[in-house]
Formats: C-alpha cells, structure tokens, sequence
C-alpha cells in the first residue's frame, strides 16, 4: 500500500482546492506550491471519483505545457516527485508521454502534452477526459483553453456513470496585462486593439474563478518611498517547504522587472535588453489613478503610422507638467479605419483645441496608394501636421527630457495606469536589443516590437509639442564652405592681415 501525505501551507491554496469551479486558475510568485497543488488535486478528485459497476474509480486528465523541454524538465519532473515510478509504476517516456496509476479503486490516467507541436494540438483535440491542467497558463492563448475546455466532461462515459466532478485547472506565473488571464480575472482592462467581437470571449463566466496568492517578498522603502531592498513575506505561501534563504538567493542580480514578476506576482512582462529610458520610475510617473481630463487644457495627441499604428493623448498642465491621458493602439489595421477610429476617440474630448503630430515619415506617398496617411486624417476631419524632426536621439531626448525635470518637487511627467502599453514601453519593453557577442553589447536604435509603435507615437506628441525646441536649437549644424566655380587653389591670395593701431603708429602708418 502506498501512502503519502501533504498539506496546503496557505490559504489561498486551500482555497483553491477546495473550489468546485468548471475552471480555477491559481496565480502566484516562484515557489508558491501551485504547481504542486495541481498534482494532488488531480489525484484527489481521482479518489473522489463515483465507483463504477466494477468498484473502480477511473478518470483520465491531461497536463499541457507550451513546450516540450519544459514539459520534461519541469511539469513531469514535478509530477514524478509525488508520483513516482517505484511507487506507483513505470513511466511511459514515449510521445505522448503517460502515466497510469493504479492501485487499489483508484484508476487514474495522466497524458503530458507540450502543444509546440502540431501533432499534439491533434491529440488534444481528440482526446475523452475527466479534467485537464494547464500549467504555466501565460505562456498558452485562449484557444488552448476554449480546446481544453471541450475534451473535459467526458470520461468515463455516462455508461460507468460519467464524471462526478469535471474541469480544468491551471497555475501560472503573472501573465502581462493584456493576457487572458488578466483581462478575466478583472485585474487589467481590455485593449482598445480588441475587437467587440473578441472581446466577447474575454467575459469571465460564472463558473470560473481566479485566485492570486501573496507575493514571495516584500519591498523596503525609505521616507522618499524610494525602493531600497526586499524583506521576507510573512504570508507567503508554501513558506515552510522552502529553503529560509531562497528568496533572498534568486533576487540576486535580477531586474526589478523579473522580481515584479516571478516575486511580487505583479501583471508584467520580462524583456531581454536594455530599457530605453532608465530614469522612468513607476513610483515616480506612474499614476496610482485614473488621471482626469482637464477641459481648459489643449490636448496633444502623438501617432505613428504603419500597419500597428499607435496615438498617444497628453495635456500639458501649468509649468510644464505632462499627464499621458490615453492610449489607441491598434494591430493590423490601416490608415483608413485607423483615422476613423481616432476621429471617435477625440469626440469623446469636447470644445477642446487638438494639437496632433506624426510621423514626418507619414508625409510621403505609399507605393500602394497615392494619399498619405497625412492627407487621410484631413479627409477624416483630423487636422495633422510632421513632427519636426524623426531623428531618433532628440525624440528620446524629448522624453528624457521630462522625465527627469521636477517642478516644485515633484515629478513634471505622470502617466495614467489606462496606458498599458506605454507603462510597459517605460518598464523595459522598449529596449535595445543585446548583441550576440560577449560582454554587454548592445544595439544603437531600439528594436522594434509591439511597443515601439506606441513609444514613438508618445515622442512625437512631445517633440511636437516643443518639448525637443532647446534641444534642435543647440544643434545649429555649421554652415559648409562653398568653393566656386573659377575658384583657383594653386593662385589663391593671401589675405592681408591688418595691422593694429600700434603697429602702424610704430611704422609712422
């Protein structure tokens, strides 16, 4: 007989154990016990499972991970110290990977799935289960879950009475702020980028639920609520199965978008690169609110064309101080549908002055079509002229520029936590790109992705708004020297130099 024992050290994971619902997802830092709360969950609803005519209790669940070498150095490996071979019979270490547990009622079978392979992703679809996990949900789109939600349910088959309980289950670590997860657990926003139609899919049901645990450390502050270090979470759990200095150990060398992550459980994403804008401070330029429209104020809006075009809404508050009110950032869509679109979002700001600058870029013809996106705002009743320049250093020198300037103490640049993007952009998604050589190398642009868009779009609005004027004005280029035509350099005169006044008054001049 085989016996083992475990305890839950948490409420939070207690919780969700104890939950009943179609689908329950976990969230929490390194180290939180989820992953191993999953494993025992699926065995204890294998003991819960109704006898059939024969006296057993049989279900069959599948693990999905996104990739293989995670699935077998990770999900497997996790699975196996709880479950392992000794004790509970051989591995099937052949695609799909499996493991049949049988020992006295209980006939429980496992099937580990990575979906990196197309194959997989046909297994899955044709499988009959009681229950799936999804482990390491951010890394899996929702179309896996809406997949795995519809293979469950259906062993056994209602001849051997069906599944007394049925569903799936899945952990993660914190996802970025416009994952499904985070959208449906109510934590983030939907993207303006989203269609009605998918946002639709995005509504949390009545029969799924969420749980986040505490995150693994706490910061430390000093009275300027500067961050200063990390100390030990009292209420984080799993705490007791954990070595005392393990946290303290893997924060070491880390960014402080990785702790975020994988030790606060905030919403983020962990970028490789070097963040564009070192001196942005979430403390600092991050509003704790939503920031209120200002009538009186003239609103700045910055765009960046393309096929992902982005537009940014600012207004410049007093002596200089700049509050980043909104978003529009937009995926696949041309210049037509995106001006349309824009056209709306500025109805929503009434009587007010619009001052909206682009890409200069955005001036020239397309290969395609004769309009620029220029003169396809006008047609839309959007007035917009080039930014004055779109050298890249004095764009980010423009935002550099603010951020670093302090009016009465405080900081003269605050963003609204509505910009998702934007704070993402300022948290490291807008990086340089790290050159394959040794030693910390780095590219001289930042690399376009998802962000750029909306950054360059926010460098603009300043640029434009005059925040770059010093800037371009220090750097006069210098006038060349033109040689004419019938300009002779072998017979070239020397100037005659003057002589002073004393000079002459000693030559009797």
């Amino acid at each position: 007989m085989v016996t083992f024992h475990y305890k839950p050290d948490g409420e939070v994971i207690k919780k969700f154990m104890k939950d009943s619902s179609f689908f329950r997802g976990i969230r929490g830092p390194v180290g939180s016990g989820k992953s191993v709360a999953c494993c025992i969950e699926i065995f204890r609803r294998a003991l819960q499972q109704e006898k059939n005519s024969e006296g057993k209790r049989k279900s069959r669940w599948a693990v999905i991970r996104n990739t293989n070498p995670q699935l077998r150095t990770t999900t497997i490996k996790t699975w196996l110290d709880w479950f392992d071979e000794n004790s509970w019979g051989p591995f099937n270490w052949s695609v799909p990977y499996t493991h049949k547990l049988n020992r006295g009622e209980v006939e429980l079978e496992v099937i580990f799935l990575a979906l990196d392979r197309p194959e997989d992703v046909k297994k899955l679809l044709s499988l009959e289960l009681t229950g799936v996990w999804i482990n390491e949900a951010r890394e899996l789109p929702k179309a896996i879950v809406d997949a795995c939600s519809m293979r469950v349910g259906r062993f056994p088959s209602m001849k051997d009475g069906g599944p007394s309980w049925f569903g799936v289950i899945a952990d993660t670590n914190a996802p970025e702020e416009d994952h499904w997860w985070s959208i449906m657990s109510g934590e983030a926003q939907v993207p303006d980028y989203i269609s009605q139609e998918d946002r639709l899919m995005l509504i949390k049901p009545d029969n799924w639920n969420f749980f986040v645990q505490p995150s693994g450390m706490k910061e430390v502050k000093n009275k300027d609520n500067q961050l200063i270090g990390y100390e030990k979470n009292t209420k984080a759990e799993n705490f007791k199965n954990l070595n005392p200095e393990y946290y303290n150990n893997i924060i070491r060398g880390k960014s402080k978008g990785w702790i975020d992550v994988y030790i606060m459980n905030r919403l983020g994403a962990i970028e490789e690169g070097k963040s564009v804008f070192n001196s942005f401070n979430e403390e600092v330029h991050l509003s704790k609110e939503d920031i209120p429209f200002t009538p009186k104020a003239p609103v700045y809006i910055g765009i960046d064309f393309g096929l992902t075009p982005s537009a940014v809404f600012g207004q410049r508050i007093g002596m200089g101080v700049w509050h980043i009110i909104k978003e529009l950032v937009c995926q696949d869509m041309g210049a037509v549908k995106f001006a349309e679109l824009l056209r709306q979002e500025m109805a929503e700001y009434k009587r007010v002055e619009f001052n909206i600058y682009g890409d200069p870029a955005g001036d020239f013809r397309s290969q395609t079509d004769e309009s620029t996106p220029f003169q396809i705002l006008r047609g839309a009743g959007i007035q917009a002229f080039p930014a004055p320049s779109n050298d890249i250093s004095l764009r980010l020198e423009s935002v550099n520029a603010v951020l670093t300037r302090m009016i009465d103490g405080r900081s003269s640049f605050l963003v609204s936590p509505k910009c998702i993007n934007i704070k993402k952009g300022f948290q490291g998604g807008y990086h340089y790109r790290r050159l394959q050589v040794s030693g910390d190398r780095y590219e001289d642009k930042p690399m376009k992705n998802r962000y750029s868009h909306v950054m360059d779009a926010l460098q603009y609005l300043l640029l434009g708004a005059g925040e770059g004027k010093s800037i371009v004005q220090g750097r006069q280029p210098i006038k060349p020297f033109v040689i004419e035509r019938n300009y002779d350099v072998f017979n070239r005169k020397p100037k005659i130099k003057k002589k002073s006044l004393w000079q002459r008054m000693r030559s009797g001049l």
